[in-house]
């Protein structure tokens, strides 16, 4: 079970959302901890990128984007839902990779409430000291079982922007 190196988080979001899928996610809450295989991600890219939460400039929300990669990015959405996110890329460059699913868990804000993620998490380190960590286990994923499609609900960021294949998923081959 390998950590991740602070070096990894400084690469494009679009590749770290990619490298993402088959790695884990584990939560520690007290003594148990939960550990769950990401399946599922989406890239957002900088001041340029219309969905991304940076495209307006750097505000209270959004602060934490603009750090070095290797933080968490959680925020609150449509007044009940907590969204995680990975910062990615050097600081000044607000990238992020929004968790979106697992093996076990679909949908971002179905997993949040899972874990138990809140605002508390927010600009806190990836590591076993803030309690949400990611973990290399060594499962290898080939490019043919990554499968990119459009981010979901960002149409408001026009024709050019909302059709970025930055939606990465994890294609599980069934065992027959």
């Amino acid at each position: 079970m390998a950590k991740f190196s602070q070096d990894f988080y400084l690469k494009s979001p679009q590749k770290i959302a990619q490298d993402l899928l088959g790695k884990y996610l584990i939560r520690r809450r007290g003594k148990k901890e939960i550990a769950l295989m990401i399946t599922e991600t989406e890239a957002y890219s900088g001041k340029k990128d219309q969905a991304c939460h940076a495209s307006r400039g750097k505000t209270e929300r959004n602060k934490i984007m603009f750090k070095k990669g290797g933080v968490w990015y959680v925020y609150f959405t449509y007044g009940m839902h907590w969204m995680l996110n990975i910062v990615t890329g050097p600081e000044n460059y607000p990238a992020a990779v929004l968790i979106r699913g697992t093996d076990k868990i679909t949908g971002p804000a179905r997993l949040t409430k899972y874990l138990k993620i809140d605002k508390k998490l927010n600009g806190q380190l990836a590591d076993k000291k803030s309690g949400l960590w990611l973990e290399d286990r060594g499962y290898k994923i080939k490019s043919s079982q990554i499968k990119k499609t459009p981010r979901i609900g960002v149409n408001y960021a026009g024709p050019v922007w909302s059709k970025k294949l930055w939606r990465f998923s994890l294609v599980l081959r069934k065992q027959v």
